[in-house]
């Protein structure tokens, strides 16, 4: 890397832009933000609020943080670019990161899905692109609160993949554990299972602890699980244990009656109340969803293999749904589904 290798920009003031970017600066890393017009002002006008399930709650002043909504502020000088944009903003943000970006920079996507690392590669010939992963879920602010508010709601960390030594060093600070892998296409897809409950909770418009801890929920994803899984199998592809069981486990556990899936599954369940997931949050706000990089990730690769996925089908259709109808999550419940 660059020899003034504390220079990170976040390319993406969202959830996961604005909690990784606090931990960092808060760290005394050299941290811009480059965000949309809202959040860049609420950070300007009051600071940023960084806290987590494990107790810490921590505030940057106003002061003490550069964002702005200007690319060519933000990517000029960064040593390391955290691309943290919703994947709908993949092509764009690699458009603003080759007119304005170093060539020596190191780009890391830290975002869902198994192919917005691809994208910025290809996007970015001859630049090092990093594979990266966020394996926890984070809950912003109301729009209205002061200071704005960035708060780790479930537990985990961030996995990168190798091959930049000095760079899990750098990232990996207090409030975010950093592990470099170098599985991470493996890792990818084992997030994906996860991953494909985010569209549950936004059309349950449950908190998220509420609908896991609910097994009329836990079977429609376990069902998707197993879609999932059975397309990667025909593909030859092997996802990653990321929650502390095997893949090919989780459908079994998911299944399980609420009390004993309750004692089996701790970690699973060590959610703050208040989370939700993206896609809910996408909804709410009438934004596109990342539903055709989860849901539709797997009913790509079974249609490459011919393998049947009714219940990934299903769900996709009803998030498409309530995508144009701009209502909102549609508060569905399972047996809608």
């Amino acid at each position: 890397m660059a020899k003034h290798e504390n220079n990170i920009a976040v390319a993406g003031a969202g959830s996961i832009g604005c909690y990784v970017g606090g931990c960092l600066a808060l760290a005394g890393r050299e941290v811009v933000f480059l965000g949309r017009g809202g959040v860049v002002e609420a950070m300007r006008e009051s600071g940023l609020r960084v806290s987590d399930l494990d107790g810490r709650d921590r505030c940057l002043e106003a002061q003490a943080i550069t964002a702005t909504d200007d690319p060519a502020t933000a990517l000029a000088e960064a040593d390391v670019i955290l691309v943290t944009v919703k994947s709908g903003a993949t092509a764009e943000m690699a458009r603003l990161i080759d007119t304005h970006g170093r060539p020596d920079a190191v780009v890391v996507s830290l975002q869902n899905g198994v192919d917005n690392a691809d994208r910025l590669r290809a996007a970015l010939p001859g630049r090092r692109v990093l594979t990266g992963m966020v394996m926890f879920n984070v809950v912003l602010s109301p729009d209205r609160e002061r200071p704005f508010h960035a708060h780790r709601a479930s537990q985990g960390e961030v996995m990168i993949d190798t091959g930049v030594d000095s760079l899990a060093g750098l990232l990996g600070v207090d409030g975010l554990a950093v592990e470099a892998r170098a599985d991470m296409k493996a890792v990818q897809w084992g997030k994906l299972l996860m991953n494909l409950n985010n569209a549950l909770v936004a059309l349950s418009d449950l908190p998220l602890a509420r609908q896991l801890a609910d097994r009329s929920w836990r079977v429609i994803l376990a069902a998707e699980i197993e879609e999932a899984l059975a397309a990667m199998k025909a593909a030859g592809i092997t996802p990653a244990r990321i929650t502390g069981l095997p893949p090919a486990l989780l459908p079994k556990v998911l299944r399980l009656p609420d009390w004993l899936f309750g004692l089996l599954a701790r970690r699973m369940l060590a959610i703050d109340p208040r989370a939700r997931s993206s896609m809910w949050d996408d909804l709410k706000r009438g934004r596109p969803t990342e539903i055709e990089e989860l849901q539709g990730a797997v009913i790509r690769l079974a249609r490459q293999t011919g393998t049947p996925t009714p219940v990934n089908d299903r769900v996709a259709a009803l998030v498409r749904q309530a995508e144009a109808a701009k209502r909102g999550p549609p508060g569905l419940g399972p047996e809608a589904v």
